[in-house]
């Protein structure tokens, strides 16, 4: 029999504190979270004024004006906001040095400016010259600068503050396109790419801007390389640009008319700007030093190819091309060279994508290096080419052998704690990783992986056993480097020439895993996988992907189910068969350098065809799961902002179970998902049943839910540099929950319900210090539950007018009269390797 301890609302002035509580805990939760949008908002380096001093100015000219501060105003009238905000970004980069105050950024929150220049107003001057030339690169031809300066006198600094108003006009705009290249091939190759509308420049559309007309050139020139044109490079083409107004030509005869239409055409000209581009070759060019050999325009047909896949460091190709080594395979394409044996031929004509006597092809040549490269079996891969006969060219690849065996092992470690180091809850985990690698089996380029894993989980709370769960798992794995069924890869990837690094992967493992008095957990997984890359693009098929469980539920869990009846179709034994699709992508956008870019979805589907076998029905789950996440980082200097979204659900269809399997189920909380959460230690939405339930104080309290919903955001700044070692922090805020998606009656408020997000919902927010040692990255966080859905006062915001340590909510006393506390804690301390995300 349970009694609950009177707590705070028992109280006879609950009501008066619980209101008054709420209230002035809402205000200085408000103006806590304004103060952090402030602090985010001048850490980023933006135009934000502080109402205190966060610059300091060391070793400045005395009794001299010098620089503080640059200010560009962009005008808007007319161009975009978008393209207002480039501007405003880009310009500040050609601003003279001699009018550059350098700012290094201390604790992510001040700045520091050493020696600034003395202020020159011929410094004005050239700087303008510079941004005008940046904004004519840009196709701003009719540009207006106005510019002035104050000297502000702070102690006895004289800082002075240059502003910059910029009015770039309208951009002028391409109007045609055409290509004079001097041969009837390549004028043919240029007008399909007309026809096929591949061409960057959309005449009356794309700004007269010479990046992109770089990049037109640099296109054309890939498009050339492949077709056939080895030699061909940007040297050999040129754009030419024509502003000219046509009418100018049809001049009326009359002096007065002839002002009127030249008055006329300058003022169409002003508000409309265009320029024609007409790209051509350099073969006619009367210029002496831009005089381009021939061949450069020749195409040429691959011819033979050699393989040298013995090559050592200290041979060098040039003279291995004099005197190769004994030959091992020939026929009428290939050739290998080799004194040992070391590999077989198969491997690398599986990986060589140039077919002798078809054109050369720049992308399929620079396939076959990645391929060859991403192999493992050769840690640096070079090539040579040789012509003959005028137009054929032969290539030769000399590949370094990688080290064919080694042997690593790994110590890795973890802490999740609540209130303080030695509190109820604490877990250290403890793991080490053995690792065979064999880089060449059976002579045929594949890798075989052999990982013994042995981790812990320690509590160091004294009423809690000691060992807490031990894991234990060994796994083999041969990588293959292609795909190796025939119908399936061409079912996947035929004649896709943008498809690099193939591999086909056979992996088992067998894992034991124990919870100390709650469950023994057996698992042999087995599967075969296909990888391949398209471009940025990486994607991965599992069929068939075996799992087999057998999974003993002990005392502890079994009273559990007693209490959280909803645990029991979680934890059911039950054999997987399924299939796994997933999808990832990192990019970093072309005109947003400092941007980074970060994809994955995953699809995993069990029991659609074994669940109809009769037999296997109560034996085999059926569920499909599905997930995924975004990432986006903005990095500057010495600080960077990044940006998290994940989300999954599953949903099970079959006999076994009500749930997807504890294993498969989503869970959040320790050092990498809402920090301010013990491992997994949060949800299910907004229910208590994991909070209330059991009779000791190390009740099962693991939460595993079949949706998660998760944001976060952190802050990242430099701190200091000590030799090897880089100090930096970081800001977060973590955004979230897990769910149960069918209902219970038995636990309601488990259940995911778009009416309940706002109340289910979970916030934190803290600090951390990151460690980085180069070779690895040490992390300490700490986090603070903001809202918690299991928190009843202030509808689960954090009281910070009664802030404590710990939730008391659910403390009760057995039959005898004990407390017992869950030990609901309002922060956690996570100890991580690496970043979080």
């Amino acid at each position: 029999m349970l009694l609950t301890i009177p707590y705070k609302k028992d109280l006879p002035d609950a009501k008066y504190r619980y209101s008054m509580g709420f209230r002035y805990g809402m205000m200085k939760y408000t103006g806590a979270l304004l103060m952090c949008v402030l602090l985010f908002s001048s850490c980023t380096e933006s135009k934000f004024l502080f109402v205190f001093n966060r610059v300091s100015v060391k070793h400045y000219p005395a009794d001299t004006p010098f620089v503080y501060n640059v200010k560009i105003n962009v005008a808007p009238e007319d161009i975009s906001q978008a393209d207002q905000k480039t501007l405003s970004d880009n310009l500040p980069q050609y601003v003279d040095d001699s009018l550059r105050s350098r700012k290094t950024q201390r604790f992510g929150l001040f700045y520091r400016i050493k020696n600034p220049p003395i202020f020159d107003t011929q410094s004005i001057s050239h700087s303008i010259t510079f941004m005008r030339a940046y904004l004519n690169a840009q196709g701003y031809y009719h540009t207006h600068f106005r510019d002035s300066f104050y000297i502000d006198t702070f102690n006895n600094q004289q800082r002075t503050t240059v502003v910059f108003n910029v009015d770039p006009g309208k951009v002028t705009i391409i109007d045609s396109l055409s290509y004079n290249l001097g041969t009837n091939n390549l004028q043919r190759i240029a007008e399909q790419e007309r026809v096929q509308k591949n061409s960057l420049i959309t005449p009356g559309k794309s700004p007269f801007a010479k990046a992109l007309i770089g990049n037109e050139l640099e296109r054309l020139v890939n498009v050339y390389k492949n077709r056939g044109y080895l030699l061909l490079s940007r040297d050999n083409l040129y754009a030419e640009a024509d502003t000219f107004n046509a009418e100018l030509l049809q001049l009326p005869v009359d002096p007065f008319e002839q002002a009127e239409t030249i008055q006329e055409a300058e003022a169409k000209k002003n508000e409309n700007p265009t320029a024609s581009i007409a790209i051509k070759t350099r073969i006619a060019s009367n210029d002496s030093t831009a005089l381009i050999d021939s061949s450069h325009f020749i195409r040429y047909r691959v011819g033979n190819i050699y393989f040298y896949p013995e090559t050592r460091y200290t041979q060098v190709p040039d003279s291995l091309l004099k005197n190769p080594p004994p030959v091992l395979y020939h026929d009428s394409a290939y050739t290998m060279y080799g004194t040992r044996g070391e590999f077989h031929f198969k491997p690398l004509r599986r990986n060589s994508f140039l077919t002798k006597g078809n054109f050369y092809h720049e992308r399929l040549y620079a396939k076959t290096i990645t391929n060859l490269s991403a192999i493992g079996a050769w840690q640096n891969v070079e090539s040579r080419t040789t012509f003959r006969d005028s137009n054929i060219v032969d290539f030769h690849y000399f590949l370094v052998p990688a080290e064919k065996e080694n042997v690593t092992i790994s110590l890795e470690a973890s802490r999740n704690t609540g209130a303080d180091p030695l509190s109820t809850g604490t877990l250290l985990g403890l793991a080490v990783n053995a690792t065979y690698v064999n880089r060449n089996v059976w002579h045929s380029a594949v890798q075989a992986t052999t990982s013994f894993v042995n981790g812990v989980e320690l509590s160091l709370n004294q009423n809690n056993p000691f060992l807490q769960t031990f894991q234990s798992s060994l796994s083999h794995a041969y990588t293959f480097p292609n795909i190796i069924i025939r119908p399936v890869k061409h079912l996947l990837i035929r004649n896709n020439e943008n498809i690099n690094t193939e591999k086909t992967t056979i992996s088992m493992s067998a894992r034991y895993s124990e919870r100390s008095e709650f469950f023994r957990l057996r698992s042999l997984v087995t599967n075969m996988s296909f990888n391949w890359r398209i471009k940025n693009k990486y994607w991965e098929w599992r069929v068939p992907n075996v799992e087999l469980y057998s999974l003993d539920t002990l005392d502890e869990l079994k009273k559990q189910f007693v209490y959280n009846p909803f645990l029991r179709t979680a934890f059911n034994t039950g054999s997987i068969v399924s299939t796994i699709v997933s999808f990832t992508s990192a990019y970093t956008p072309l005109r947003h350098a400092t941007q980074n870019n970060y994809y994955r979805f995953a699809v995993e589907e069990a029991g659609a065809l074994t669940g109809f076998i009769k037999p296997l029905q109560d034996k085999v789950y059926r569920y499909i799961k599905v997930e995924g996440e975004y990432r986006k980082s903005f990095n500057f200097a010495r600080t960077s902002f990044v940006m998290r979204a994940f989300a999954g659900v599953g949903y099970n269809y079959g006999q076994v179970g009500n749930t997807l399997p504890f294993y498969k189920q989503f869970f959040a909380g320790g050092p990498n998902s809402m920090r301010a959460w013990q491992l997994r230690q949060l949800g299910l939405g907004s229910s208590l049943l994991s909070d209330t339930a059991g009779t000791k104080g190390n009740a099962f309290r693991d939460r595993y839910g079949d949706m998660q919903l998760e944001a976060n955001l952190e802050y990242r700044y430099k701190i200091a540099d000590f030799s090897s070692l880089k100090l930096g922090g970081a800001l977060f805020a973590d955004i979230g929950n897990v769910w149960n998606i069918k209902k219970d009656s038995l636990n309601p408020e488990s259940v995911f319900k778009l009416s309940n997000l706002g109340r289910d919902i979970a916030i934190g927010i803290g600090t951390g210090l990151r460690f980085d040692f180069n070779y690895f990255l040490l992390r300490i966080d700490g986090g603070i539950k903001l809202k918690d859905p299991a928190r009843r006062e202030n509808d689960g915001w954090l009281d910070i007018a009664h802030f404590t340590w710990q939730n008391h909510e659910f403390e009760r006393r057995n039959s005898s009269g004990a407390v017992i506390s869950p030990n609901r804690n309002n922060f956690a301390i996570q100890l991580g390797i690496g970043l979080p995300f």
